[in-house]
Protein backbone atom coordinates (compact mmCIF):
# COMPACT_ATOMS: atom_id res chain seq x y z
CA UNK A 1 0.00 0.00 0.00
CA UNK A 2 1.29 3.45 -1.18
CA UNK A 3 1.83 5.62 2.09
CA UNK A 4 1.21 8.65 -0.01
CA UNK A 5 -2.70 8.22 -1.43
CA UNK A 6 -4.28 9.82 -4.67
CA UNK A 7 -6.00 12.41 -2.57
CA UNK A 8 -7.53 14.55 -5.65
CA UNK A 9 -9.64 17.86 -4.34
CA UNK A 10 -12.51 18.74 -5.65
CA UNK A 11 -12.99 20.68 -8.92
CA UNK A 12 -13.06 24.26 -7.98
CA UNK A 13 -15.62 25.59 -10.59
CA UNK A 14 -18.07 22.68 -9.43
CA UNK A 15 -21.22 24.74 -7.52
CA UNK A 16 -21.33 25.01 -3.57
CA UNK A 17 -17.72 23.43 -3.41
CA UNK A 18 -17.86 22.16 0.30
CA UNK A 19 -14.19 22.98 0.61
CA UNK A 20 -14.28 26.80 -1.03
CA UNK A 21 -14.64 28.68 1.78
CA UNK A 22 -11.85 27.87 3.89
CA UNK A 23 -8.07 29.21 3.29
CA UNK A 24 -6.13 26.13 4.15
CA UNK A 25 -3.02 27.99 5.79
CA UNK A 26 -5.86 29.95 7.83
CA UNK A 27 -6.12 26.84 10.35
CA UNK A 28 -3.90 26.06 13.13
CA UNK A 29 -4.99 22.51 13.65
CA UNK A 30 -6.68 20.29 11.67
CA UNK A 31 -8.56 17.16 13.99
CA UNK A 32 -8.89 14.31 11.15
CA UNK A 33 -12.13 12.51 12.69
CA UNK A 34 -11.55 8.31 11.77
CA UNK A 35 -13.60 6.12 13.08
CA UNK A 36 -12.46 2.95 11.18
CA UNK A 37 -14.95 3.25 9.05
CA UNK A 38 -15.41 4.13 4.97
CA UNK A 39 -16.25 7.75 5.13
CA UNK A 40 -13.50 9.29 7.78
CA UNK A 41 -10.59 8.24 5.30
CA UNK A 42 -11.88 9.67 2.14
CA UNK A 43 -12.39 13.58 4.29
CA UNK A 44 -9.61 12.96 5.45
CA UNK A 45 -7.69 12.46 2.15
CA UNK A 46 -9.41 15.78 0.95
CA UNK A 47 -8.40 17.75 4.11
CA UNK A 48 -4.73 16.65 3.93
CA UNK A 49 -4.54 16.92 0.29
CA UNK A 50 -5.52 21.12 0.96
CA UNK A 51 -3.22 21.65 3.91
CA UNK A 52 -0.17 19.95 1.95
CA UNK A 53 -1.19 22.00 -0.88
CA UNK A 54 -1.02 25.06 1.61
CA UNK A 55 2.74 23.97 2.81
CA UNK A 56 0.79 23.25 6.28
CA UNK A 57 0.60 19.40 6.21
CA UNK A 58 2.42 19.59 9.85
CA UNK A 59 -0.62 21.28 11.66
CA UNK A 60 -2.53 18.07 10.74
CA UNK A 61 -3.36 15.20 13.30
CA UNK A 62 -5.92 12.49 13.11
CA UNK A 63 -7.89 10.76 15.98
CA UNK A 64 -10.27 8.02 16.84
CA UNK A 65 -12.70 7.93 19.83
CA UNK A 66 -12.55 4.11 21.03
CA UNK A 67 -16.11 2.99 22.13
CA UNK A 68 -13.90 0.08 23.55
CA UNK A 69 -15.96 -3.92 23.11
CA UNK A 70 -18.80 -2.02 21.44
CA UNK A 71 -17.19 -1.30 18.19
CA UNK A 72 -16.33 -3.84 15.81
CA UNK A 73 -13.45 -5.98 17.08
CA UNK A 74 -10.62 -8.43 15.18
CA UNK A 75 -11.65 -11.39 14.04
CA UNK A 76 -9.20 -13.86 12.67
CA UNK A 77 -10.70 -16.22 9.80
CA UNK A 78 -8.87 -19.24 8.38
CA UNK A 79 -5.97 -17.79 9.72
CA UNK A 80 -6.16 -14.19 8.68
CA UNK A 81 -6.56 -11.46 11.05
CA UNK A 82 -8.85 -8.60 9.61
CA UNK A 83 -8.49 -5.69 12.29
CA UNK A 84 -11.08 -4.30 14.38
CA UNK A 85 -11.74 -0.44 14.25
CA UNK A 86 -9.81 1.03 16.56
CA UNK A 87 -6.57 -0.89 15.00
CA UNK A 88 -7.80 0.15 10.97
CA UNK A 89 -8.15 3.83 12.17
CA UNK A 90 -4.70 4.14 13.01
CA UNK A 91 -3.97 1.83 10.23
CA UNK A 92 -5.64 4.24 7.77
CA UNK A 93 -3.62 7.58 9.40
CA UNK A 94 -0.76 5.86 8.14
CA UNK A 95 -1.93 5.20 4.54
CA UNK A 96 -2.76 8.81 4.92
CA UNK A 97 0.85 9.42 5.27
CA UNK A 98 0.38 11.03 8.77
CA UNK A 99 3.39 10.32 11.21
CA UNK A 100 2.62 7.64 14.14
CA UNK A 101 2.96 11.03 16.70
CA UNK A 102 0.26 12.82 15.27
CA UNK A 103 -2.73 9.92 15.28
CA UNK A 104 -4.20 10.04 18.83
CA UNK A 105 -6.62 7.48 20.37
CA UNK A 106 -8.93 8.24 23.27
CA UNK A 107 -11.63 6.30 25.33
CA UNK A 108 -13.76 7.90 28.12
CA UNK A 109 -12.87 6.65 31.34
CA UNK A 110 -13.87 7.07 35.02
CA UNK A 111 -12.67 6.38 38.93
CA UNK A 112 -13.86 3.33 40.06
CA UNK A 113 -12.23 2.02 43.84
CA UNK A 114 -9.42 4.24 43.43
CA UNK A 115 -8.31 3.64 39.78
CA UNK A 116 -9.32 4.70 36.24
CA UNK A 117 -10.80 2.57 33.98
CA UNK A 118 -13.00 2.42 31.10
CA UNK A 119 -16.55 4.17 31.06
CA UNK A 120 -17.80 2.02 28.70
CA UNK A 121 -21.45 3.43 26.76
CA UNK A 122 -23.12 0.37 27.19
CA UNK A 123 -22.50 0.70 30.78
CA UNK A 124 -23.79 4.45 31.35
CA UNK A 125 -27.07 3.67 29.60
CA UNK A 126 -27.57 0.33 32.23
CA UNK A 127 -27.29 3.06 34.77
CA UNK A 128 -29.33 5.58 32.85
CA UNK A 129 -32.01 3.36 32.74
CA UNK A 130 -33.04 4.52 28.76
CA UNK A 131 -31.44 4.04 25.26
CA UNK A 132 -29.64 6.73 22.96
CA UNK A 133 -32.28 8.21 19.90
CA UNK A 134 -32.68 11.38 17.75
CA UNK A 135 -31.63 14.55 19.70
CA UNK A 136 -30.47 12.74 23.15
CA UNK A 137 -27.09 11.02 21.98
CA UNK A 138 -24.54 10.85 24.63
CA UNK A 139 -22.82 8.50 21.84
CA UNK A 140 -21.77 11.02 19.56
CA UNK A 141 -21.53 14.30 22.71
CA UNK A 142 -19.58 12.58 25.83
CA UNK A 143 -18.29 9.47 24.38
CA UNK A 144 -16.95 11.57 20.96
CA UNK A 145 -16.96 15.06 20.58
CA UNK A 146 -16.08 16.05 24.11
CA UNK A 147 -13.15 13.73 24.47
CA UNK A 148 -12.06 14.63 21.14
CA UNK A 149 -11.75 18.36 21.86
CA UNK A 150 -10.56 17.35 25.51
CA UNK A 151 -7.30 16.01 23.70
CA UNK A 152 -6.48 18.94 21.93
CA UNK A 153 -7.57 21.73 25.02
CA UNK A 154 -3.35 21.39 26.18
CA UNK A 155 -2.45 21.76 22.30
CA UNK A 156 -4.82 24.63 21.92
CA UNK A 157 -3.78 26.60 24.97
CA UNK A 158 -0.07 26.63 24.12
CA UNK A 159 -0.84 27.92 20.36
CA UNK A 160 -2.92 30.63 22.07
CA UNK A 161 0.12 31.77 23.84
CA UNK A 162 2.32 31.34 21.50
CA UNK A 163 -0.04 33.40 18.52
CA UNK A 164 -1.54 35.74 20.93
CA UNK A 165 -5.16 34.70 19.76
CA UNK A 166 -7.84 32.54 19.16
CA UNK A 167 -6.27 29.09 17.40
CA UNK A 168 -8.45 27.68 14.18
CA UNK A 169 -9.25 24.03 14.28
CA UNK A 170 -10.63 22.22 11.73
CA UNK A 171 -12.83 19.46 12.95
CA UNK A 172 -13.01 17.12 10.16
CA UNK A 173 -16.03 14.38 9.15
CA UNK A 174 -16.70 12.30 7.07
CA UNK A 175 -20.12 13.25 7.19
CA UNK A 176 -21.61 12.57 3.62
CA UNK A 177 -25.54 13.59 1.79
CA UNK A 178 -25.96 10.41 0.87
CA UNK A 179 -26.04 8.96 4.28
CA UNK A 180 -29.55 10.70 5.33
CA UNK A 181 -31.82 13.25 4.52
CA UNK A 182 -30.74 15.52 8.00
CA UNK A 183 -26.86 14.74 6.74
CA UNK A 184 -27.77 16.05 3.32
CA UNK A 185 -29.31 19.45 4.44
CA UNK A 186 -26.10 19.87 7.38
CA UNK A 187 -23.89 22.39 5.99
CA UNK A 188 -20.43 21.00 4.75
CA UNK A 189 -18.25 23.36 6.32
CA UNK A 190 -20.15 25.75 9.71
CA UNK A 191 -18.48 27.24 12.67
CA UNK A 192 -19.55 25.48 15.98
CA UNK A 193 -17.26 27.08 18.00
CA UNK A 194 -15.74 30.92 18.43
CA UNK A 195 -14.60 32.22 22.07
CA UNK A 196 -11.52 33.76 23.06
CA UNK A 197 -9.79 30.37 23.26
CA UNK A 198 -10.38 28.84 19.44
CA UNK A 199 -12.49 28.93 16.50
CA UNK A 200 -13.63 25.92 15.08
CA UNK A 201 -14.50 25.00 11.76
CA UNK A 202 -16.69 22.00 11.24
CA UNK A 203 -15.48 20.40 7.69
CA UNK A 204 -17.08 17.84 6.08
CA UNK A 205 -15.01 17.91 2.71
CA UNK A 206 -16.67 14.73 1.55
CA UNK A 207 -20.19 16.33 2.27
CA UNK A 208 -21.03 15.58 -1.93
CA UNK A 209 -18.99 12.15 -2.69
CA UNK A 210 -21.32 9.09 -3.05
CA UNK A 211 -21.74 5.78 -0.96
CA UNK A 212 -20.37 4.64 -4.12
CA UNK A 213 -17.58 6.85 -5.29
CA UNK A 214 -16.27 6.32 -1.70
CA UNK A 215 -16.39 2.12 -1.86
CA UNK A 216 -14.68 2.35 -5.18
CA UNK A 217 -11.91 4.92 -4.25
CA UNK A 218 -11.15 2.90 -1.26
CA UNK A 219 -10.62 -0.27 -3.29
CA UNK A 220 -8.52 1.76 -5.98
CA UNK A 221 -6.49 2.52 -3.55
CA UNK A 222 -5.88 -0.34 -2.25
CA UNK A 223 -6.86 0.58 1.64
CA UNK A 224 -8.08 -1.80 3.95
CA UNK A 225 -11.98 -1.40 5.19
CA UNK A 226 -13.57 -2.51 8.28
CA UNK A 227 -14.56 -6.53 7.79
CA UNK A 228 -18.20 -5.79 9.11
CA UNK A 229 -19.19 -3.89 5.52
CA UNK A 230 -18.48 -7.74 3.95
CA UNK A 231 -20.75 -10.48 3.87
CA UNK A 232 -17.81 -11.80 5.71
CA UNK A 233 -13.94 -11.16 6.37
CA UNK A 234 -11.97 -10.84 3.44
CA UNK A 235 -14.65 -10.89 0.82
CA UNK A 236 -14.14 -7.56 0.33
CA UNK A 237 -17.86 -7.44 -1.78
CA UNK A 238 -19.58 -4.51 0.26
CA UNK A 239 -22.26 -6.43 0.98
CA UNK A 240 -22.33 -6.44 4.96
CA UNK A 241 -23.12 -3.57 7.19
CA UNK A 242 -23.68 -0.52 5.14
CA UNK A 243 -22.34 1.62 8.00
CA UNK A 244 -19.58 0.93 10.97
CA UNK A 245 -19.95 2.65 14.23
CA UNK A 246 -21.75 0.74 17.11
CA UNK A 247 -21.78 -2.48 16.09
CA UNK A 248 -25.49 -2.34 17.85
CA UNK A 249 -26.44 0.90 16.81
CA UNK A 250 -30.05 2.51 17.82
CA UNK A 251 -30.14 4.13 14.79
CA UNK A 252 -28.76 1.38 11.90
CA UNK A 253 -31.02 -0.29 9.34
CA UNK A 254 -32.93 -3.04 10.27
CA UNK A 255 -30.23 -5.31 8.37
CA UNK A 256 -28.09 -3.93 9.80
CA UNK A 257 -28.97 -5.15 13.21
CA UNK A 258 -29.95 -8.45 12.01
CA UNK A 259 -26.69 -8.95 10.96
CA UNK A 260 -24.42 -7.73 13.86
CA UNK A 261 -26.73 -9.55 16.39
CA UNK A 262 -26.23 -12.75 14.66
CA UNK A 263 -22.42 -11.83 14.44
CA UNK A 264 -22.00 -10.87 18.21
CA UNK A 265 -24.76 -12.69 19.77
CA UNK A 266 -23.32 -12.49 23.19
CA UNK A 267 -22.85 -8.81 22.73
CA UNK A 268 -26.60 -8.79 21.62
CA UNK A 269 -27.65 -10.80 24.74
CA UNK A 270 -26.49 -7.88 26.77
CA UNK A 271 -28.35 -5.29 24.95
CA UNK A 272 -31.40 -7.69 25.74
CA UNK A 273 -30.52 -8.06 29.57
CA UNK A 274 -30.56 -3.97 29.66
CA UNK A 275 -33.82 -3.81 27.72
CA UNK A 276 -35.47 -6.40 29.59
CA UNK A 277 -34.47 -5.00 33.74
CA UNK A 278 -35.50 -1.60 32.38
CA UNK A 279 -38.08 -2.20 30.62
CA UNK A 280 -37.24 0.09 28.01
CA UNK A 281 -37.36 -0.84 24.42
CA UNK A 282 -33.85 -0.94 22.38
CA UNK A 283 -35.50 1.96 19.79
CA UNK A 284 -39.07 3.19 19.46
CA UNK A 285 -39.22 0.71 16.17
CA UNK A 286 -37.85 -2.78 17.37
CA UNK A 287 -36.69 -4.44 20.62
CA UNK A 288 -33.62 -6.17 20.86
CA UNK A 289 -35.52 -9.35 21.61
CA UNK A 290 -37.65 -9.19 18.94
CA UNK A 291 -34.12 -8.22 16.67
CA UNK A 292 -32.82 -11.57 17.95
CA UNK A 293 -35.52 -13.72 17.27
CA UNK A 294 -36.00 -12.26 13.71
CA UNK A 295 -32.57 -13.29 13.16
CA UNK A 296 -33.00 -17.13 13.60
CA UNK A 297 -35.87 -17.18 11.32
CA UNK A 298 -35.28 -18.38 7.75
CA UNK A 299 -34.34 -15.38 5.32
CA UNK A 300 -32.64 -13.58 7.49
CA UNK A 301 -29.42 -12.56 6.23
CA UNK A 302 -26.09 -14.53 6.44
CA UNK A 303 -24.11 -13.23 8.45
CA UNK A 304 -20.60 -14.72 7.04
CA UNK A 305 -18.72 -15.00 10.80
CA UNK A 306 -19.79 -14.97 14.72
CA UNK A 307 -17.90 -13.59 16.90
CA UNK A 308 -17.70 -15.31 20.30
CA UNK A 309 -16.58 -12.09 22.52
CA UNK A 310 -14.76 -13.50 24.52
CA UNK A 311 -11.77 -11.88 26.71
CA UNK A 312 -11.11 -10.03 29.47
CA UNK A 313 -12.43 -6.81 27.88
CA UNK A 314 -15.74 -7.89 27.27
CA UNK A 315 -15.88 -9.55 30.56
CA UNK A 316 -15.21 -6.49 32.20
CA UNK A 317 -17.93 -4.59 30.10
CA UNK A 318 -20.94 -7.41 31.25
CA UNK A 319 -19.64 -7.44 34.89
CA UNK A 320 -20.09 -3.57 34.58
CA UNK A 321 -23.57 -3.52 32.94
CA UNK A 322 -24.52 -6.42 35.42
CA UNK A 323 -23.56 -4.32 38.63
CA UNK A 324 -25.38 -1.41 36.83
CA UNK A 325 -28.64 -3.06 36.48
CA UNK A 326 -28.85 -4.13 40.29
CA UNK A 327 -29.45 -0.32 41.16
CA UNK A 328 -32.12 1.84 40.31
CA UNK A 329 -32.23 3.69 37.15
CA UNK A 330 -30.95 7.48 37.54
CA UNK A 331 -33.27 8.70 35.17
CA UNK A 332 -36.83 7.85 35.10
CA UNK A 333 -37.84 6.27 31.83
CA UNK A 334 -39.88 8.72 29.41
CA UNK A 335 -41.54 7.91 26.14
CA UNK A 336 -39.19 9.00 22.59
CA UNK A 337 -40.59 10.97 19.53
CA UNK A 338 -42.42 8.72 17.92
CA UNK A 339 -42.99 5.82 20.41
CA UNK A 340 -46.39 4.47 20.94
CA UNK A 341 -47.87 6.04 24.77
CA UNK A 342 -48.52 2.02 25.45
CA UNK A 343 -45.02 0.74 23.84
CA UNK A 344 -43.37 1.32 27.48
CA UNK A 345 -44.10 -0.14 30.73
CA UNK A 346 -44.42 2.20 33.90
CA UNK A 347 -45.22 5.67 33.97
CA UNK A 348 -43.27 8.70 31.28
CA UNK A 349 -41.87 12.16 32.99
CA UNK A 350 -42.28 14.03 29.89
CA UNK A 351 -38.17 15.41 30.02
CA UNK A 352 -37.12 16.66 26.65
CA UNK A 353 -33.82 16.28 25.11
CA UNK A 354 -30.87 16.98 27.23
CA UNK A 355 -28.86 19.76 27.27
CA UNK A 356 -25.31 19.95 25.76
CA UNK A 357 -22.80 18.46 28.27
CA UNK A 358 -19.88 20.76 29.63
CA UNK A 359 -17.68 19.16 27.34
CA UNK A 360 -20.07 20.13 24.48
CA UNK A 361 -19.90 23.75 25.28
CA UNK A 362 -16.09 23.50 25.44
CA UNK A 363 -15.89 22.47 22.02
Amino acid sequence: MSSSLQLGLFPAEQEADPMADLVPDEVDIYILNLSGGKDGPRAAALALDAARAAGVEDRVYTIHASLGPLEWPAVTVDGVRYPGSSELAALHSRALGVPPERHIEVRRTRELEGERVPYDLLTYIAERGDWPWKGVLPCRSDWKTGLIYGAFTPMVRSRRKQLGRPVVCANVLGIRADESPDRKKRPALRTTTDNTARVVHEWSPAHRVTTQEVKDWTDEQGLPHQWCYDSQPGAGDWKGSSRCSCSLCVLASQRDLLLAVQRRPRLAQLYALVERVRGVPFNPNTSMAELIERASRPGAPDPGVVIEDEGPEFDALESAVEAALKKPAKRARYVRPGTPADALPGSCDGCTAESPTAADQEV
